[in-house]
């Protein structure tokens, strides 16, 4: 890792590649000027499930500062210089899109930790877990499931109530865009009507309540990826995918190759990968570029502001992370756009040329990055 901070420190004054014909930035454009806020992003920051992701075990009490996709946790992201926010949404029995991340609700009776599938409850069910909007109620005891399969209060340092994505779209910063995951069972099988309607749900609380909100849709189920593109045009579509470290059944999910397949056949507009997958795969970086799609990632290493500037570097399009603050002070520090050009890259300036000696070195060191986390 020093020596990639060496690297960083020499490297850091100069301009990053250009994004060639990459996707997101040209499209997103009349979005952001519509919106509050009219900075045109160069590189994307999001917040990982607004404020950052809970990881119950972790020592690092930032994993468990607040409680994630929760208001609370959408506007205290927002005080940082973000771009977007990411989140996850599903759809309850009674067809209320609520945001959550896990498949199940896990909590206890009669000293019996029990699960209840998010899908199969109803919008009453759903918020009475957690913390409870009225004064003196108190919701059911949410539980987590951790790694090692054991069962663990969800306690965190701030907590907030569960919410809906219409809540969402009344009750955070205007301005801030929306990543919005729809998330789906990753080893259930969906049939095509039900897909259409668990996504018509969705889509018609953002076309009654985004307003001039900037929003992308990201998903890992490819037919709901390409499905959401047919069924609208006015906001782009991420396929995320683990890039190769992990394997599925369905086959799509199990690449880097393979998502720009699900891309390029359902014309989706970029590809939001596991930055590990990335980082083993580099060569892949300027092929998806070269497909006239857009590049975000996702993944512990985010929250490592080196493996921040190396991908600012490499030319992806943004990233996702849970240490906002941190994060959001590298992108300010490493890679703002230059303050004299107002913002803008000049042609002679925009692209950051590496010897071939260095690119080995930089190649060389991403191993390193791995390995450490």
């Amino acid at each position: 890792m020093a020596a990639l901070k060496a690297f960083i420190c020499l490297r850091r004054a100069e301009h990053r590649p250009s994004h060639g014909k990459g996707f997101p930035f040209s499209l997103l454009r009349p979005v952001f000027q519509r919106a509050a806020s009219c900075r045109i992003p160069n590189f994307l920051l999001i917040g990982h499930r607004g404020h950052g992701m809970n990881i119950l075990q972790s020592s690092d009490s930032r994993m468990k500062a607040i409680k994630e996709n929760s208001l609370l946790s959408f506007n205290s992201a927002a005080k940082f210089p973000l771009d977007f926010i990411e989140f996850d949404v599903q759809v309850t029995k009674d067809d209320c899109p609520v945001i959550f991340h896990d498949d199940v609700i896990l909590s206890e009776e009669n000293g019996t930790i029990f699960e209840k599938r998010v899908t199969e409850l109803c919008l009453a069910e759903f918020l009475c877990y957690g913390p409870q909007k009225e004064a003196g109620k108190e919701g059911k005891c949410l539980y987590r499931k951790t790694k090692d399969g054991k069962f663990e209060k969800w306690n965190v340092e701030t907590d907030d109530s569960l919410c809906t994505l219409q809540e969402a779209f009344q009750k955070v910063e205007p301005s801030l865009g929306f990543n919005i995951e729809l998330k789906f069972d990753d080893y259930k099988v969906y049939q095509s009507d039900h897909l259409t309607h668990i996504l018509q749900v969705i889509l018609q609380v953002v076309f009654e309540f985004a307003r001039y909100r900037p929003i992308i849709f990201s998903t890992f189920q490819p037919d709901a990826a390409q499905l959401v593109r047919k069924l609208q045009n006015n906001y782009p579509v991420f396929f995320l995918t683990e890039g190769g470290t992990e394997t599925y059944y369905d086959v799509r999910r199990n690449s880097l190759e393979e998502a720009m397949k699900v891309c390029l056949e359902g014309g989706l507009q970029g590809i939001v990968s596991e930055i590990k997958g990335v980082f083993k795969d580099p060569g892949a970086v300027p092929k998806i570029k070269d497909s006239n799609l857009s590049l975000l990632t996702y993944g512990k290493l985010n929250n490592v502001p080196e493996a921040v500037y190396v991908q600012y570097l490499m030319g992806i399009d943004g990233v996702i992370v849970d240490f906002v603050e941190e994060i959001s002070r590298t992108v300010d520090d490493m890679i703002k756009p230059d303050e004299a050009s107002g913002g803008k890259e000049s042609e002679s300036n925009s692209k950051l040329q590496f010897s071939q000696k260095e690119l080995s070195f930089l190649l060389k060191l991403i191993p390193e990055l791995i390995q450490q986390h």
